[in-house]
């Protein structure tokens, strides 16, 4: 048995007429009389008789509603109580981060929580080698990342942050002392790359393998998070692309962070998994971006 005859009938029964019946449930006059005609055809009998002048059910109509209409009210109860629940936000989000929280996350957090004082949030972090995983794990709900993302089963809110990079590197360093370099200057300086499952996409942002004008930049080696870049970037062992706000919140005597112009934007964003996004995981990007346009219009 069809929901939508069922819901065709008990409509019609209130109605008593074909057209109004079909407004009530945004569907054609013709539609509604096919759903009946399925409706008959299931019951095997007539349910409704319908002249030029009026449309009244017939006894075995009459009878088949008084029977029918407290398992739908009951039916439609459920839906309408599931459809509710499915729209609050409340419970815990696990929240993914890369590294350290930086502004634009703790902001975030802030904004959502105030907005949603029922719905805590749970912050994890996440590998700078493997951005997705957990993602698809379930182990997170949502997750900052660097945008774009091209990645068919997830889906991802407005940018959050433009903000440009930093060449993280040792202070005994020759270029250390500079107060920038460009981004050519890149294919003398070896980078510090990825080791672990993050697309090829996401390694070129982190590691870009030539310049611009495609002179090759040299790798230093492979780690797997921040830690272990900025560990090896100490020890004077390879440079390692920031962009500025993750620098600002690595700052230590032993790193220099060198601005470095004609490289791309970095852009922050959000990710989740398309097929399991709920009600928290939507008030969240919405949270996260008015956030960040309130930021955004303070600064300008």
């Amino acid at each position: 048995m069809e929901f939508r005859e069922l819901e065709c009938f008990i409509v019609l029964s209130e109605e008593l007429h074909f057209a109004r019946t079909a407004e009530r449930l945004y569907l054609s006059p013709g539609r509604v009389s096919q759903l009946m005609r399925s409706l008959e055809i299931r019951i095997g009998g007539r349910l409704v008789d319908r002249t030029s002048r009026r449309v009244r059910l017939t006894p075995l109509g009459e009878r088949f509603l008084a029977d029918l209409r407290p398992s739908y009210d009951g039916l439609a109860g459920a839906v309408s109580r599931a459809k509710a629940a499915a729209r609050e936000v409340t419970g815990v989000l696990r929240v993914g981060f890369l590294a350290t929280p930086t502004d634009v996350v703790t902001g975030s957090v802030r904004a959502f929580e105030r907005r949603n004082p029922g719905c805590a949030v749970e912050l994890v972090e996440i590998p700078l080698a493997d951005p997705f995983s957990r993602l698809r794990a379930g182990q997170v709900d949502i997750a900052f990342t660097l945008l774009p993302v091209d990645e068919p089963d997830l889906a991802t809110g407005g940018g959050l942050n433009h903000v440009s990079h930093r060449l993280g590197l040792s202070v005994r360093h020759p270029l250390a002392g500079r107060a920038g370099i460009g981004v050519e200057e890149l294919a003398s300086v070896p980078l510090i790359g990825l080791d672990g499952p993050a697309p090829r996409s996401w390694q070129e942002r982190i590691a870009p393998s030539v310049t611009p004008s495609g002179r090759p930049i040299p790798l230093a080696g492979r780690v797997a998070t921040t830690q272990e870049g900025l560990t090896q970037v100490a020890l004077n062992r390879g440079g390692m692309l920031f962009c500025t706000p993750t620098a600002a919140q690595h700052s230590r005597p032993d790193i220099s962070f060198v601005p470095v112009t004609g490289l791309p934007a970095s852009i922050f964003g959000l990710a989740w998994v398309k097929g399991r996004e709920t009600a928290a995981v939507r008030a969240f990007n919405e949270a996260a971006v008015g956030q960040a346009a309130t930021v955004e219009a303070l600064v300008a």
